[in-house]
């Protein structure tokens, strides 16, 4: 069961507050501009945001998977595009908490909690896509040092961000490949290259890169954890944290496509009455209604168990897929209640529409999401 503390139903309000009188008004503008929003990005880092998945006592506030979830939510209702700006960050930042030595947490914990130093992930690659254990990106060791070459792609935030948790293979020739997998803190420097940013049909004002490594060094300190081959179920489990995200994300863009059709139906008039009383009309309200607040209990049923301890995989899996699926589905209802008002670049609605498929495609595919949890039910349900 999940419940916010006082302290984190103020949080809520705070950043729905900051959404409401700050976001909204400039989204759109920004948006379109394909602008990086630097005031707003500031104005998240005072507010607290990027401290959210950070621990005491390396960050001011202990919040639970389940406000972060909201805060996600309420940013995703304002700006899609604000709520990817700290998503990798916080995975990283669970990684670090769950898997990292002392010195790593003391390194880059403090910082991260305050915005200061910002983190991203760097797992798909060119040719590799959902298959993460076919990566070609390695770390050699050489004798105090790894030399990584490699290339990864789709990387959101990769030109902000100082710290990227580097997917990579520290032994190539293990068997089962998984062994091989190791996690690296890399930092910015000489043989890594953010090559450009690729563009996009959506998610404007956040860059996702191509990044490339080229001879790039890394002392051996810099493997998570201190220990080479457990990388890939690192990132597994931070995964469950990058699911409940981009679920909370779906359920902002799916909570604003809702509540402007709400306020649309109510205003516009054909043949002498509201449009939502016109049975087409009001059968997508409800719907959308009825969706959103399932994705909702599914995504805030996923958190609760993550911050029990339990395992979340399935359950992240299944509030990924269901919400996105969701949000997609509602973003285009949400076209079809506006009409041509809802295809005009002059109202918010194409803009939903253009965000929400990242969520299909994002942190793993759907098709990977059904299979991540029918392999669960089995697991669990072994006749």
């Amino acid at each position: 069961m999940f419940t916010l503390s006082d302290e984190e139903r103020s949080i809520v309000e705070v950043v729905a507050d900051f959404v409401d009188k700050e976001v909204r008004p400039v989204a759109r503008d920004l948006e379109h501009a394909g602008t990086y929003p630097v005031h707003l990005i500031d104005r998240m880092k005072e507010l607290g945001v990027y401290g959210l998945a950070v621990p005491e006592p390396y960050g001011d506030v202990s919040a639970s998977k389940a406000c972060y979830a909201l805060v996600t939510e309420e940013l995703a209702r304002g700006w899609m595009t604000l709520a990817g700006a700290f998503g990798g960050h916080t995975v990283v930042s669970h990684l670090l908490a769950v898997f990292g030595t002392e010195e790593q947490k003391a390194r880059y914990l403090p910082r991260m909690a305050t915005g200061e130093l910002r983190a991203t992930m760097a797992l798909t690659e060119p040719s590799g896509g959902s298959d993460l254990q076919a990566m070609g990106t390695t770390a050699r060791r050489d004798g105090d040092r790894y030399v990584v070459d490699g290339a990864k792609m789709w990387i959101t935030n990769a030109r902000m961000s100082g710290l990227i948790a580097l997917m990579c293979k520290t032994d190539p020739d293990a068997s089962p490949r998984h062994r091989g997998i190791s996690v690296l803190l890399a930092e910015k420097g000489p043989g890594l290259a953010v090559s450009r940013d690729l563009p996009k049909l959506g998610y404007k004002g956040v860059e996702s890169c191509e990044l490339s490594f080229d001879g790039y060094e890394a002392p051996l300190g810099a493997v998570l954890g201190g220990e080479e081959g457990h990388g890939f179920a690192q990132m597994m489990k931070g995964l469950e944290v990058g699911r409940i995200q981009v679920a909370a994300r779906a359920l902002g863009v799916g909570r604003a496509a809702l509540e402007d059709s709400l306020r649309y139906a109510q205003e516009r008039e054909a043949f002498g009455k509201p449009i939502w009383r016109h049975q087409s009309i009001g059968n997508y309200l409800a719907d959308m209604a009825t969706q959103l607040r399932a994705a909702r209990l599914l995504t805030l049923d996923a958190a609760a168990r993550l911050d029990s301890g339990e395992r979340c995989d399935m359950e992240a899996g299944m509030a990924k897929l269901y919400a996105s699926e969701a949000a997609m589905q509602i973003a285009l209802n949400a076209v079809r209640i506006h009409g041509a008002a809802g295809y005009s670049t002059e109202f918010d609605i194409e803009r939903y529409f253009r965000d929400a498929p990242l969520m299909i495609v994002g942190e793993g595919t759907n098709e990977i999401q059904r299979n991540v949890i029918v392999k669960q039910l089995v697991e669990r349900n072994r006749i």
